[in-house]
């Protein structure tokens, strides 16, 4: 049988895909990157914000047309968007003939065989249901093109900030036994993955369920060991958890990326408080200077949110001073989605629509300048580049430095006469600049 996989969402959200592919890999299923020959498509869904529920809504309505037009006998649904809106999904798109949530993961075979034979299948068992298995097996199918791969350490949150419902989809948090991590980025450094990726919903409280104390600064030095991987990149480090025993880690373990994804989400105390974030305007400062002192490379990535319910003219422009004069290396800005059963979805003071995208459009206008300058200052220097394809017909190749994370960061284009592969690491000099991306030239032979 012929199945067709999209995955909606963030990186954890592909993670979890990329488990269910494995699944039915291991049960002679065929992958096709074709929805009109699939027999079964299935969606792996997103409700994170009012843009994603809409993005896996269209998504679902779309491939249920293959039941007419296609070959598609049966339509899943499964992640987010099911554990949250199950009942809806059930009652108002009769398309959907099996969904489930994001803790049956590893049914994924069963709910394409049911659904095949006529049989219902709805399954949501609980965080405790699953407790002991809520890590599917470490073999998965790669989407990544196979030389760079995420590597989910934690499932779930304890944070509660009050604009954000993944506590209420994901449960608490939940580490992955140390050893179990090993062997599965062992196994994808064996076939082939050279950068490997750090997520969860949040990497600096690694461990502390598990071993009463935050262990990634030991994950690193333990990822460090494995032959074949030549970088680790750190995601969604929270400011409040990022300590020297975490900037040590990074200095002293050479594969580890001066790269931290920090998301501050506002600088404004009462703000921050009003979304239940753990820091201040001061506290941010100190740690902003510590990282930036110890780590004088560091790509500091941030994202914020603009038009938080009460978020006055003053407050927004105290963020955006803020942003002209810390200078972040890249960051990535949202207007504040108004999510039903969150603490922040009651408060009486809604922003507008329009007053909420035209500050967030104001914040990127800014954070577009500040890039351009520090890319035109690299002018010059040396970076090293792991390549990612190719512009065919013009001797250009596009790759990433340590500072760019894939999909959310910016390319360093690569100007080359001699066949490069991907995942191949070079070294360039810049000569050209843009608000986001870099033009280089190499110069020297492979880094390798």
């Amino acid at each position: 049988m012929k199945i067709f996989f999209l995955s909606l969402g963030c990186d954890k959200n592909r993670v979890d895909s990329e488990y269910m592919l494995g699944h039915l890999a291991n049960e002679a299923f065929e992958i096709t990157d074709d929805e009109t020959e699939a027999e079964a498509i299935v969606i792996n869904t997103c409700a994170f914000i009012d843009a994603a529920k809409e993005e896996s809504i269209n998504a679902i309505l779309e491939m249920a047309q293959y039941k007419e037009t296609g070959n598609c006998k049966v339509l899943i649904v499964c992640g987010c968007l099911a554990q949250r809106y199950r009942e809806e999904i059930i009652q108002e798109i009769p398309e959907v003939d099996a969904c489930f949530g994001v803790m049956a993961l590893d049914r994924i075979a069963s709910a394409i065989s049911e659904a095949m034979k006529g049989n219902a299948f709805m399954e949501f068992p609980s965080v405790e249901e699953k407790i002991g298995q809520s890590k599917a097996p470490a073999k998965r199918v790669l989407s990544t093109g196979g030389y760079f791969a995420y590597l989910k350490i934690a499932e779930g949150c304890d944070k509660h900030c009050t604009y954000c419902v993944i506590p209420s989809i994901r449960g608490p948090y939940r580490s992955v036994p140390m050893e179990a991590l090993i062997e599965e980025a062992e196994d994808l450094a064996a076939h082939g993955v050279r950068e490997l990726i750090i997520v969860a919903q949040e990497t600096t409280r690694y461990g502390l369920d598990l071993y009463g104390e935050k262990r990634l600064p030991d994950l690193l030095d333990q990822l460090q060991q494995i032959d074949g991987l030549h970088w680790i990149r750190l995601l969604y480090c929270y400011p409040e958890e990022i300590d020297e025993a975490l900037l040590d880690a990074m200095l002293r373990n050479d594969k580890v990326c001066h790269y931290l994804d920090m998301p501050i989400q506002h600088v404004n105390d009462r703000i921050l408080k009003r979304m239940g974030r753990r820091t201040t305007n001061q506290e941010l400062r100190e740690k902003i200077a510590l990282i930036r002192e110890k780590i004088p490379d560091i790509a500091l990535r941030t994202t914020l949110i603009c038009g938080f319910p009460g978020e006055t003219d003053e407050e927004h422009e105290e963020q955006m001073a803020f942003l002209d004069e810390m200078e972040f290396d890249r960051m990535g800005a949202f207007a504040y989605s108004q999510e039903e059963n969150t603490p922040a979805a009651l408060l009486p003071d809604q922003i507008d629509d329009a007053v909420k995208e035209d500050r967030r459009d104001e914040a990127m206008a800014l954070q577009q300048e500040v890039i351009l300058d520090a890319n035109e200052a690299r002018i010059g220097e040396h970076l090293e580049v792991m390549i990612e394809g190719e512009l065919p017909g013009e001797g250009v190749y596009i790759g990433r430095s340590y500072r760019d994370a894939p999909d959310v960061d910016g390319y360093v284009f690569v100007q080359n006469d001699r066949p490069l592969v991907s995942g191949d690491f070079v070294r360039v000099r810049i000569s050209g600049a843009w608000e986001y991306d870099l033009l280089g030239v190499i110069e020297d032979e492979s880094a390798e």
